[in-house]
This record gives structure tokens, sequence and C-alpha cells, in this order.
């Protein structure tokens, strides 16, 4: 049920993904702010992280989610009118609420970790997100039918149908049985945050988040730009965005047991070695495989990295301390994709693609250090993993 409402909220960010960028780019006076719907989207997920994570740790986490679905619903509409309109500052505000619906459904992955035990925590975890596979099959054809539903007026159909996908995410979370947190949960406020914010596992799994979502955010927002710079058609943009949404979550299916078989410091640097790829392949050319295996590789490397990152993060915390834990992560992970969205349009506008590839790798390098930091530095934390 969770990996559902996940596919359904995730069906509607795939739509936003692909076209918010294109949409900015018809809607802005200057091209380095046709990225700018996709950072204020980003903004509106930073936003939302740290009330959505303390409201569901106090009002439970249905309550929650009903929340976040009528936030996007409601920025659709007025992404929706914001095009009928022309008005870039109208489409902004719709993304930002787009955003914070986006912030409460992050939340699904660690309600999958609070009713799995810790030999299944990281198999519950990939097994939600693996509800992006929809999004990724379903995201990029919807936004193909709905571009032309309210012809001449290209795009606003797919926001229409954004409605659609978060009204029925909000039907479905009436049968997902999530407990409300007991009251002596609450009352009890665990370690000062900053005491966990600075332990070695709590900053590698920050940081390493922060890097998967970053560089995935950098890149895959000026992915459908360059492509039409390039000269490729829009249904070409939308089949390299599809895959790459299948490299994000299809892996999901194992990821978890891959981390049970090869431990969590392996996968992670799987990840970030195939975030490093993705920009050689981008470098090597401009033809539809490139953007096409780039962006796979991505994917891959997003998931891997992130669902490493967020199984690290669960160890970090007790369950009176989770709410802050998680707010505080998110608020850093979707602070970091709030600039990279913005830098994207740009260092693509202002240096050009390759640039766009050349300044993720520095990052890339900062989360494997990290991750081999912590290894050496926790190197008691993962002998029950087989494969260490």
């Amino acid at each position: 049920m969770l990996a559902g409402c996940q596919a359904l909220a995730m069906t509607g960010g795939s739509i936003v993904g692909l076209t918010g960028a294109i949409v900015g780019s018809m809607l802005a006076a200057d091209q380095a702010l046709s990225t700018l719907p996709i950072a204020v989207q980003q903004a509106g997920v930073m936003a939302a992280t740290i009330p959505i994570a303390l409201l569901m740790a106090r009002i439970g986490r249905r309550p929650g989610f009903w929340i976040g679905a009528a936030l996007g619903a409601a920025g659709a509409v007025i992404a929706t009118v914001a095009i009928y309109r022309s008005s870039f500052a109208e489409f902004c505000l719709g993304t930002f609420l787009l955003g914070m619906n986006r912030g409460a459904a992050q939340q699904y992955r660690f309600a999958a970790a609070e009713i799995a035990d810790e030999a299944f925590r990281s198999k519950a975890i990939s097994l939600v997100l693996a509800g992006g596979v929809v999004s990724a099959i379903f995201g990029a054809e919807v936004a193909i039918w709905s571009r032309d539903l309210f012809a001449p007026v290209l795009f606003a159909g797919c926001y229409a149908m954004i409605v659609v996908l978060f009204l029925a995410s909000a039907i479905l979370l009436y049968f997902v049985d999530l407990p409300k947190p007991a009251a002596p949960v609450l009352a009890r406020k665990g370690r000062k945050l900053r005491e966990i914010a600075v332990e070695p596992a709590f900053i590698t799994a920050a940081v390493a988040a922060m890097v998967a979502y970053g560089v995935m955010s950098l890149v895959m927002t000026a992915t459908p730009i360059a492509m039409l710079g390039c000269g490729h058609e829009f249904a070409a943009a939308a089949f390299v965005i599809q895959w790459h949404s299948l490299g994000m979550y299809a892996p999901s299916f194992f990821t978890g047991h891959l981390i049970t078989r090869f431990g969590l410091t392996r996968i992670m640097l799987i990840g970030a070695a195939l975030l490093a790829l993705c920009s050689g392949i981008n470098l090597a050319g401009l033809a539809t495989l490139n953007f096409w295996a780039a962006n796979v590789a991505l994917g891959i490397g997003w998931n891997f990295l992130f669902v490493g990152a967020t199984t690290l993060l669960t160890r970090t915390y007790a369950g009176e301390e989770k709410g802050k834990v998680q707010a505080l992560n998110d608020f850093l992970v979707f602070g970091t994709v709030t600039l990279s969205s913005f830098a994207s349009g740009a260092l693509l506008s202002g240096v050009g693609w390759s640039m766009v590839q050349i300044a993720v790798l520095p990052f890339v390098v900062v989360a494997a250090c990290a991750v081999l930091w912590w290894r050496q530095r926790e190197a008691s934390v993962e002998p029950r993993y087989a494969g260490e």
C-alpha cells in the first residue's frame, strides 16, 4: 500500500521533472531562469521537510500524507492555470506547492522503515521506493499523452493530470493502516540534535544523500533542455527521462538484498562510481544513446547511494528522536537539491552541457570519501552483513 502511494506521488513528480524546465523556458523572459520552476519545487520540498516530519511525529503518518496530497493538488491546479495565463511567477508558485507534496512523500520510506524489523529494514525502504517504477513507466507516457490535452495551450494537461493522481493517492491512503505515535514516545526528547548530527554515521548518511540527490537533480533537470537544444524531439527526451526513472527505482526490488549480501559500504561506493560514470558518458557525445546510457547510470547510482544513505540514517536515532533527525536530514538533502536545480539552468545557459558534467565530479568524490571515512571509524557497525 505504501508502495502504491509512493507510485502515485512519484508519477506526479516525474511529470514535473520532465516538463517543468521546458515550461519554464517557454514562460521565462531569461533562459537562465528556465530551471527556476524545478529549483522552486525543490525549495518547496526543503520547506516542507522539517514541519511535515515533526507534524507526522505528533499526529501520525496518514494525516500528514493527506495534508501533503492536498498541497500537491492545489499546486497542480495553480500550475495549470498559470500555463493558461502564461504567468511564470504563478507557475513557480504551483511548483513550490508541488514540492511541498514531494517533501511529504519523502516520508513514505521512513514509514516503511518503522513497520519493519532491523533485518528487513533496508529491503522495506527499497521496496517502497520501488513504487517509483510505476512513475518511470507511466510518468513520461502521461506527459506525452496529456501535453496536447488542452491544445493549443501545451503542457497544461500534464498538470491537470497531476491533480487526478494526488486525489487517487489520498483515497488509497484511507486503506493504509499506519499507527499513530503513542503519547509517551512524543513526550520523550531523546538526545540533543547536535549530539546526533556530529556522529560519523549521521554525517556520512547526510552527505551521501545530499550528493546522490544533488547530482541527480543537477544532471536530470538539464537533460531535457540540453536534448531539445541538440535537436532531439520531445518524445526522445521523454524516453530518456523515462529510462532514467526506471534506473532510479527498478533496482529498489533488489537493492535491499544487495546491501544485506554485500554490505552497505560496497553498495554506496558503487553508487558513487555510477554517478561519475554518468558524467563520463555525457562528456563522450550528444547522441540519444549517450543521453540514455548516462541517465540510466545516473538513476542506478542515485538508487544505490540514496537507499544506502537512508538505511544508514535509520541507525542513528532512537524512536523518540526520529522526527527531528529525519527532518534535519531531509532539510539538508533538499536544500542541496534546490541549489543544484537552480545551478543547473545557470550552468547550462552560461557555460554549456559539458560544464554541468564536470561540476558534479568533485561532489561525487566527497561522497565516496565520506563513506570510506565512516567505514574506517565504524568498522564494527556491519560485521553482521555477509560479504564484508
